[in-house]
């Protein structure tokens, strides 16, 4: 699979409401599939099956 980047748009109690940068699409995750230091505003890289924070 294809790595995607994500943009954290908001956070809701246990999960996280995540836009792809590609396509605008909203995909609800749970938090705890999350890195720690996740919050609002950042992007998260998805690669098999696991998020890491996209430094910059």
């Amino acid at each position: 699979m294809e790595p995607r980047i994500y943009k954290v748009d908001r956070i809701d109690g246990d999960y996280a409401h995540l836009i792809n940068t590609e396509n605008g699409e909203e995909l609800l995750m749970a938090r705890a599939l999350l890195p720690d230091e996740t919050d609002e505003g950042m992007l998260l890289r998805w690669e098999n099956f696991v998020y890491t924070v996209v430094e910059g």
